[in-house]
């Protein structure tokens, strides 16, 4: 989508293709949360990465955009064998807390760093509730103080 077919007001979410049959709850999770706070499709912009790793650079784009008032990333990392999981699980949510506090915009952290598929399944609309719906919540709840 070009800048000038960009609404005044977009709501960029950030969503990881890795472990996607869990990272298509959270997104519906914060679209709909997104939409019921009066947001329209219009104003939601969707971009998809391969995996964590990639979600800061694609927020970086979104945030360089004028229209864009907040950021929702989602993801899904799930602890494995070796330490690996950690080193993204760090470098991303640092990244996107530098970005947050460079660009005076909400970054919502919605990745799950989990030990296991059962925890990620819980947390993205089991038992535990979805972290898609708290992460749009967050930015919502952020943008009047930033006004």
């Amino acid at each position: 989508m070009s800048s000038e077919s960009r609404p005044k007001r977009c709501f960029a979410i950030v969503v990881s293709r890795y472990h996607e049959n869990i990272t298509i709850k959270l997104l519906d999770g914060a679209r709909a949360t997104l939409l019921q706070a009066g947001a329209t499709d219009s104003e939601i912009i969707v971009t998809w990465v391969p995996g964590a790793w990639e979600i800061p650079l694609a927020a970086l784009k979104h945030l360089r955009e004028d229209s864009t008032v907040a950021v929702i990333t989602l993801g899904c990392v799930i602890r494995g064998e070796t330490t690996h999981d950690q080193h993204i699980n760090n470098a991303v949510s640092s990244a996107l807390m530098t970005l947050s506090l460079e660009h005076v915009k909400p970054v919502a952290f919605g990745v799950l760093t989990v030990n296991s598929l059962e925890q990620a399944i819980h947390r993205s609309g089991g038992n535990v509730g979805n972290k898609g719906i708290e992460a749009a919540s967050a930015v919502l709840a952020m943008l009047p103080m930033l006004r």
